[in-house]
């Protein structure tokens, strides 16, 4: 649905206190000083709370008022990108549900020059009082009578600087291929930060349509979410873009950037206009994600049945980015690695992470911008679907890349967290902004994505994809709740090849020839909301123990929690889609357990039973008896009787359960030992994400020399398939990936033959003086080697500092992150933190990649302790980018004076960063660390000892 234009309507009267003509300026947005009430003067001084001169503050809540409620926005910018700062105007067209004594809406750091409302939108308008609470980042606007309900337009005259921050209206810098460095501006509004670029009601629930109009140099382009419909000429050097009038959307969602990039464009089968922007000198690396996004968006719109709504689609690259993208409606914004590829020198897995990240933008438009969760404690709504989407749609339009293969991955990685007793559930209370950004965790998008993924393989797919496209339909520019989407699942029955469909007890469409007819419970009703409640309004994962009794399969469930048995699993029930395999039948059999005990009476007695088949539950399986060893038996015999999927969730699965208990040491490490003979990725690469870190926790120890023994154990286990790997980019992509994570570990980890060859390829490229060209996928490896010695790691960061390598700096910093050299790895994080030569948006892995290593654990530690306030101003309390650097500083300490310094620190931090859940976590698991090492250690030191490759 083409949007309706709206021009943007002037206030008349007081409001009006800025002529045409004053507004050229960028100087002086904002008139005569005497123009300017009193009464404004006086709220632009006056403090923040309730006991600021100019009265109480009139509301008392972090929510804002349910009865006042914006329907348009006309807005007007003018970026000043000499002084870094900008003006605005924003006219609100308001809703007012019954009478107000004030307009409470929101805004940070910006200077309100003046404020006045029109009653019913018409002349004269009034001058309304401004107050402040800047705790809450909340204006009151105060009429002289109570404004009757109705509709009003509210006008407000503002000035701030652009942020130095990633977040709001910020400015981003980029130097070109001969070193002139430009600037930019640019907007990151998810969550509460389109407040600091104009006065809103800056919640999610609060939509409504945006017009915009920007001022700008000449020599600069603005883009926004619609296309532009005319631009004006003020002066010879000042330019007024006019935007088309947006669809109803959130104000998180509204997106402008002001600069000098450059574009490519393409046209879909949709009709819909797909451009990628980015500075000049590398707009020629974004042909990938343009044929990418112009694939999904067909994909998406076919998938969904509903039109892309908006008449074009802009990706455009940040030089400074905080996270990976965002999904402004028609403007996604990237970091430049997350949308820059080039054929010659980017990588296998540059390649899937570009594509990936275009895929999740691309469902956000609609998961999240057409349909809203009403409250930020619904975002796994917008993100566990967007991660979800992202495996959807690739693996139909880019099959090669083989995304089945890293799915997993991601289900393993939101389980860590949450076994930790300080997890959340996925939809769960939330108020201020610091609780709003630690919603965006892996709990919400990547445990999201598992059980989206589980409900598929429950209903079926036809059936979860005629369920989503109701929910989609349905809710089409509004806001819903968990319990939205969970009643749409219900009363399907999608029309769906020769499938006869329908309509079973309960209003479940179950599909009575399909291949998956052999479902769940027989005749009973499938209640797909109370079902996924126990998944999503409760934390953590359940455990079910497996005990085979001849025919008789007895099952059990339990929490999963780690730690030392204190935290409860009293009251914890899910229902569970079981699915398992045995010796006897490969085909699929299925289960729901909604009780804490139940029994299954098999066919016929059997050798071996797995449940969870390809890991596509959300939950870990513990066999009773001699379970585990029998299916350690058929590792070792014969492992390709599984798929590698389950191969893959039977090493994690061994491992987890060691943590609590459940399992010893010695079993898990027994079933490694199958390893020497895989060849498929997700297995290899599991087998490594258990092992590296154990070996990681004896290495912070300093362990009798037990930490070279199980290095030892761990490069012979996969000796042979890294003997094997070719130094090229030759093969598939997953044989890529692996390729390129086999090299680096074997490197990283001395392997004599690896490591010489790395450094032959390191000499000759040093020789060429960095024009040989290597293999895209042994890089990283080659980069590690050569930056163990002073000359290697100064040849190197000479190559990081230029343009022509800019693809290349992630693989730079990593290997200038392995030096041994102390003073170096602290230069390292001090850059990172000025972003001259390091950028400021790459600290935060350049500080984990100096805590993982030996020489650098206690050196990351202190640069966070010392630069902490800093760290915090510039990435924002409770941000993705905190938790990882809390995470990762911390997550290898087993030790109890490690385990006190972490209490003290961030005890002594403030009580605001001490509630903080990743201090949690990180206190939690580094409890958990120090039981583990005093539990395992001797166990893991003997069976090493008994068991040499």
């Amino acid at each position: 649905m083409a949007a309706r234009r709206r021009p943007g309507r002037p206030a008349a009267g007081p409001a009006a206190l800025v002529s045409a003509v004053a507004l050229v300026s960028a100087v002086a947005l904002v008139s005569a000083v005497a123009l300017v009430s009193a009464v404004a003067l006086a709220a632009l001084a006056a403090a923040a709370g309730a006991g600021a001169p100019g009265g109480p503050f009139p509301w008392d809540a972090v929510r804002l008022p349910p009865h006042v409620e914006p329907l348009r926005y006309h807005l007007l910018l003018h970026p000043n990108l000499s002084t870094l700062s900008f003006a605005g105007r924003a006219d609100i067209e308001l809703r007012v549900a019954r009478p107000a004594d004030a307009i409470v809406l929101h805004a940070k750091g910006l200077r309100v020059a003046a404020a006045a409302v029109a009653l019913g939108g018409a002349a004269p308008a009034r001058p309304l009082r401004v107050l402040e609470r800047r705790d809450r980042e909340q204006l009151a606007l105060l009429p002289a009578q109570p404004l009757r309900p109705g509709n009003h337009t509210l006008s407000l005259e503002y000035r701030a600087d652009l942020s130095d921050s990633f977040r709001g209206f910020y400015r981003s810098t980029y130097r070109t291929r001969d070193g002139e460095l430009r600037v930019l501006a640019a907007t990151q509004f998810e969550p509460t930060a389109a407040r600091m670029a104009f006065p809103c009601f800056d919640e999610p629930a609060f939509k409504a349509t945006f017009s915009v109009k920007i001022r700008r140099e000449p020599k600069h382009l603005a883009l926004s979410n619609m296309p532009i419909v005319k631009s004006v000429n003020l002066t010879p050097w000042l330019v007024e873009d006019h935007f088309d009038t947006t669809v109803k959307m959130s104000t998180y969602l509204v997106a402008f950037i002001v600069s000098d990039f450059k574009s490519i464009s393409k046209t879909t089968s949709h009709g819909v206009k797909v451009s990628v922007y980015a500075a000049p000198d590398k707009i020629h690396q974004a042909g990938y994600a343009l044929d990418a996004a112009v694939k999904l968006l067909d994909f998406y719109e076919d998938y969904f049945s509903i039109p892309y709504p908006l008449p074009k689609q802009d990706l455009a690259a940040i030089p400074d980015f905080q996270s990976g993208a965002m999904e402004n409606w028609g403007l996604t914004t990237y970091r430049e690695s997350a949308l820059l590829y080039d054929p010659e020198q980017s990588s296998a897995s540059s390649k899937l992470w570009i594509t990936m990240v275009i895929a999740h933008e691309l469902a956000h438009q609609w998961f999240g911008n057409l349909v809203t969760m009403e409250w930020w404690n619904d975002l796994w709504l917008n993100e566990g679907f967007a991660k979800f989407m992202e495996f959807v749609s690739v693996r139909v339009t880019h099959p090669e890349l083989a995304v089945e293969d890293h799915f997993l991955r991601r289900c393993f990685d939101a389980m860590e967290v949450d076994a930790l007793d300080s997890s959340h559930p996925i939809s769960t209370p939330v108020e201020d902004p610091a609780q709003i950004l630690e919603m965006f965790d892996d709990v919400s998008y990547e445990k999201g994505s598992c059980i989206l993924n589980m409900l598929r393989d429950y209903l079926t797919a036809d059936v979860f994809k005629a369920g989503l496209v109701q929910y989609l339909q349905k809710y089409s520019y509004k806001n819903t709740r968990n319990a939205d989407l969970w009643n749409s699942m219900t009363n399907i029955c999608p029309t769906v090849g020769t499938y006869k469909n329908e309509l079973e007890g309960g209003g479940f469409c179950r599909s009575q020839q399909s291949p998956s007819a052999a479902h769940w419970t027989k005749g009973a009703a499938l209640d797909v909301r109370a079902m996924m409640d126990t998944w999503t309004l409760q934390k953590g994962f359940p455990l079910v123990t497996v005990t085979l009794r001849g025919r008789n399969v007895h099952l059990q469930q339990e929490r999963y929690v780690k730690g030392d048995g204190s935290a409860s699993s009293a009251g914890y029930l899910w229902h569970i889609p079981l699915t398992y395999i045995t010796s006897k039948s490969n085909q699929v059999q299925r289960f729901l357990m909604t009780t804490k005990a139940d029994v299954i009476i098999l066919p016929e007695e059997v050798e071996w039973v797995k449940f969870n088949v390809d890991m596509n539950g959300y939950y870990i399986v513990h066999y009773e008896d001699d379970g585990w060893d029998r299916l350690i038996n058929l590792l070792k015999e014969n492992h390709t009787v599984i798929s590698s999927n389950d191969r893959a969730s039977l090493v994690n699965n061994a491992f987890q359960l060691v943590r609590i208990k459940k399992l010893s040491i010695s079993k898990a490490f027994d079933l490694t030992l199958y390893l020497k003979h895989e060849q498929q990725i997700m297995p290899v690469l599991q087998g490594l994400s258990e092992l590296i870190p154990v070996y990681r926790l004896m290495e912070r120890r300093g362990a009798d020399g037990t930490e070279k023994h199980l290095q030892e154990y761990i490069v012979n286990l996969f000796k042979e398939l890294i003997d094997g790997q070719s130094w090229s980019d030759e093969g598939s992509a997953s044989a890529r990936l692996l390729r390129s994570s086999l090299l680096l570990f074997a490197c990283v980890h001395r392997y004599p033959p690896c490591v010489r060859r790395a450094a032959e390829l390191f000499t000759e490229w040093q020789k060429s003086d960095g024009t040989l060209r290597l293999p895209a996928d042994v890089r990283s490896a080659v980069y590690a080697v050569g930056a163990q010695t002073p000359r290697g790691w100064e040849f190197l960061l000479g190559k990081y500092r230029l343009h022509a390598f800019h693809l290349e700096k992630n693989n730079i910093e990593f290997a200038l992150s392995l030096t041994e050299r102390q003073d170096e790895l602290r230069w390292l994080m001090d850059q990172g933190l000025r972003g001259d030569i390091i950028r400021t948006q790459d600290l935060p892995h350049i500080i984990i990649y100096v805590a993982r290593n030996p020489s650098g654990y206690h050196l990351a530690w202190e640069f966070l302790k010392e630069n902490w306030e800093k760290i915090v101003e510039k990435f924002e309390l409770g941000s993705n980018s905190i938790a990882g650097i809390v995470a990762g500083v911390t997550s290898r300490y087993s030790t109890r004076s490690h385990l006190a310094q972490v209490k003290e620190f961030f005890g002594s931090a403030g009580e605001k960063s001490a509630q903080l859940r990743c201090v949690q976590q990180a206190i939690e698991t580094i409890e958990d660390n120090i039981e583990w090492m005093d539990r395992n250690f001797e166990e893991v030191k003997a069976w090493l000892q008994n068991n040499h490759l």
